[in-house]
């Protein structure tokens, strides 16, 4: 799995002009599912997301996790950061997991995210949705649950 996490003051997504998901502080994370993952990738990266300390404490030094502050997760699925563009012009997205078993694992990565007593709001699995977010910082990484 892969993760694309953005720290955020607020954001939400729409699909269809209609808002289906909405936070404030706290993170967005765009994730991809590839053919290998299971269970343990899930759990490990909503373990990874929820504990990283990537949040100002009382100092300005990034401290906290999205725990501590009692921050909220906008999760968006995201087949395309299995893109593969090394070649040509058009991407090939071959390694992506296919909609059934990635829409499982999405579903299995927002019920860790929870089971970690997050709040999480989602996108919907396989539309076309508009994502804002006004990044704080910016603070944006990439996790993988693989190396």
């Amino acid at each position: 799995m892969k993760a694309v996490i953005q720290r955020t003051a607020n954001a939400n997504v729409t699909v269809d002009n209609q808002k289906v998901g909405e936070i404030e502080e706290g993170l967005v994370v765009l994730l991809g599912v590839t053919h290998e993952d299971g269970l343990e990738d899930a759990e490990y990266l909503a373990k990874k997301i929820t504990n990283l300390r990537i949040f100002e404490d009382d100092s300005g030094k990034m401290n906290r996790s999205l725990k501590d502050v009692d921050g909220s997760l906008l999760s968006i699925s995201q087949f395309t950061l299995y893109g593969d563009t090394r070649k040509g012009r058009r991407p090939n997205f071959m390694q992506a997991a296919g909609p059934e078993a990635a829409e499982e694992l999405y579903e299995q990565f927002n019920d860790f995210v929870r089971k970690e007593n997050v709040p999480v709001e989602t996108g919907k699995f396989g539309a076309m949705m508009d994502v804002q977010l006004t990044n704080n910082g910016p603070v944006t990484l990439i996790l993988e649950s693989r190396e």
